[in-house]
């Protein structure tokens, strides 16, 4: 997977979270806006392991 790939699929995947959490807090559902919670928390450590790696490369 390229640099850049990565990165976007992170991204796509915070914005699946920020959506679930908007769709949960619009709805009232307590468990759909912590799992959209979760999904962004962990997409945002996916993104940090991507600058990383190309970080990395790039020395």
């Amino acid at each position: 997977m390229g640099k850049r790939t990565g990165m976007a699929r992170a991204k796509a995947h915070r914005l699946k979270g920020m959506k679930k959490e908007s769709d949960g807090i619009a709805l009232g559902d307590e468990r759909m806006k912590a799992e959209g919670r979760q999904e962004q928390e962990a997409a945002r450590q996916e993104e940090e392991r991507v600058r990383a790696l190309r970080e990395a490369s790039d020395r």
